[in-house]
């Protein structure tokens, strides 16, 4: 399993790595300074633009995880009303058939608020099984009152089961997809190449001191919250399902 789904790991390798990265350049790259023990006059640019491209790609990723963030969290707001709106189109159902259904998406509706709130990866088997068992039960339903009466308001009832069946779908890719493995590896390898730089140009003082630390501490609290933004499930900033909340609080209303 991918480190970057565990943001806390991501923030103590990062900055571990990152560390001894700056540590290798001010011990052993110190020794491939000019005559005047100082670094060439070319180091300056190449530091420079190795920073600049860091930070663009930084800055870069970062927009990558906040705008799959929005969609997670609009996906959800979609979800809700789609299970809000289906529980009203199920009066338009056989009294027995709309009974069930609105049973079941009560069912249903408790485990797409378990979805968004488990944890543990252990545990979403059970959650995405009973999912689909309820799925197939609400289909089901409609497709059987469908069948028997096939008339424009039983029509629109089959159609707003048909949004909250694609809705869960949606739901499920936005929360698979993740920023690609390469962009990790692209921004880790810029990342680990600017401590080297920039161990090599300190002086004998600086690399023993703190201030070798600052730019791997920067780093690894960048690369942390891109992990955590990224993480729907393990992260701290997660989607909290308070759309699915206000339509199980609304269902409770005699």
């Amino acid at each position: 399993m991918s480190i970057t789904r565990y943001p806390l790991a991501v923030l103590v390798v990062s900055f571990l790595g990152l560390s001894l990265a700056a540590w290798i350049g001010a011990t052993f790259l110190r020794r491939f300074h000019g005559p005047e023990g100082k670094p060439g006059d070319s180091y300056g640019t190449t530091l420079a633009a190795t920073l600049t491209l860091l930070g663009l790609i930084i800055g870069f990723t970062f927009s990558m995880a906040v705008s799959r963030y929005d969609q997670r969290k609009n996906l959800e707001e979609e979800e809700a009303n789609a299970i809000g709106t289906e529980y009203v189109r199920a009066g338009l159902l056989p009294a027995a058939d709309a009974a069930k259904t609105r049973a079941l998406l009560r069912a249903y509706l408790d485990q797409r608020v378990l979805f968004y709130i488990a944890r543990d990866e252990t545990g979403m088997g059970a959650i995405n099984a009973r999912t689909a068992q309820l799925q197939n039960e609400l289909w089901n339903v409609v497709q059987a009152a469908a069948t028997a009466q096939p008339t424009p308001t039983v029509a629109l009832a089959v159609a707003g089961m048909n949004d909250v069946l694609n809705s869960q779908g949606y739901t499920q890719a936005a929360w698979w997809n993740r920023i690609p493995p390469g962009a990790w590896l692209l921004m880790t390898a810029i990342a680990l190449l600017c401590n080297l730089l920039v161990g090599f140009g300190s002086t004998r003082a600086e690399g023993r001191n703190l201030l070798l630390l600052v730019l791997p501490t920067s780093l690894s609290i960048s690369f942390f919250l891109i992990a955590d933004i990224d993480s729907p499930r393990h992260g701290v900033i997660r989607i909290a399902p308070q759309n699915l909340h206000s339509v199980v609080d609304s269902l409770r209303v005699p």
